[in-house]
């Protein structure tokens, strides 16, 4: 038995990953490394996860079709696959649109018909985003909302997916559990995201971009919390449905201002933040806030850290990082 991971080297690729290696778990790793921020971090995650002897990586680009026709021959006893791939980030859609139609699109497409065709492949766990529910779902975000006027192409990408994968798992028979992770954040961490950036800013004293004062909400979820979830979803298939399919809400249960966030940084780090004031962008929602009756019925799920907990650890993290001692 074992797993295929695609985003091994990503943020939480990379602790999925070595939480499936802690409890015994064979793991096939690909991620194509690409330059969307400081490859030096991937492949720093990348040389952790090589220390296990149940670990092996391989780098490829999901939406290859060539490549992923290759690697179906190498992972044929694969059992699982948790594809956490994709290229992130909701405003840089704005800037290359096809990287997004082609990672998040074609990719998917490539993980879907790999898994069609793997005979013993028992389940797909598949990243989606909160990023689908767009601007017109009333709060806490539940399952059931509509989902279909997002703000961004990588929200409308990540809903695509979830399309796609009901096809397959109607057509098909492929078992499949879709997760909408909210704000992820901790320790190897994205630099792309508020956070990380807002700490480097922070520490080398110069102004962080606040939009609307501030009062923009998220659903910061710790990254210890998501991979209990992911885990607990990978170890369900969902066989007993028809189709075999379902999508579920990872995320704190918790809204929070983003100056909440500047807060806990701010004491975490020592040092006070410059602030410079702008509106929200026309991609971002006002708030996001994740209803996760589901997946604690599944799986029992009961995120535990909020920011006071969570960001003191990614900042220890962070400077550890910083000096070159992660």
């Amino acid at each position: 038995m074992s797993i295929l991971l695609t985003g091994a080297a990503g943020f939480i690729g990379y602790h999925v990953t070595e939480a499936l290696l802690a409890r015994g778990e064979q793991v096939m790793g690909i991620d194509d490394l690409n330059p969307y921020y400081d490859v030096r971090l991937k492949t720093a995650r990348l040389a952790r996860l090589e220390r296990h002897a149940g670990f092996r990586f391989q780098r490829a680009d999901i939406a290859d079709r060539p490549t992923m026709a290759a690697l179906a021959e190498a992972v044929a006893d694969t059992t699982r696959i948790v594809h956490l791939a994709a290229q992130a980030g909701v405003r840089h859609s704005l800037a290359a649109p096809r990287a997004y139609v082609a990672a998040n699109l074609v990719g998917h497409l490539e993980i879907l018909e790999l898994a069609r065709h793997l005979k013993r492949c028992r389940h797909l766990v598949y990243a989606s985003s909160s990023s689908v529910y767009g601007a017109g779902a009333s709060l806490p975000f539940a399952e059931s909302d509509r989902a279909d006027a997002p703000l961004s192409l990588y929200a409308a990408t990540k809903r695509a997916d979830e399309l796609m994968g009901h096809a397959y798992a109607h057509l098909f028979g492929v078992p499949q559990t879709g997760l909408r992770f909210f704000t992820v954040y901790g320790p190897w961490g994205r630099p792309d995201m508020a956070y990380f950036s807002f700490a480097e800013a922070i520490l080398r004293g110069e102004p962080i971009t606040v939009y609307d004062q501030g009062t923009v909400r998220r659903d910061f979820t710790y990254i210890d919390d998501v991979v209990a979830g992911v885990l607990g979803c990978l170890d369900r298939p969902p066989t007993a449905l028809s189709p075999p399919l379902r999508v579920l809400n990872i995320g704190n249960h918790r809204s929070e201002p983003v100056s909440a966030l500047i807060a806990a940084l701010e004491e975490a780090l020592g040092r006070r933040a410059l602030l410079r004031h702008a509106p929200r962008p026309r991609a971002d929602v006002a708030e996001t806030f994740a209803d996760i009756t589901a997946i604690a019925a599944l799986t029992g799920f009961a995120p535990a850290t909020p920011l006071a907990v969570g960001i003191p650890r990614f900042a220890a993290w962070f400077c550890d990082w910083r000096e070159g001692r992660a």
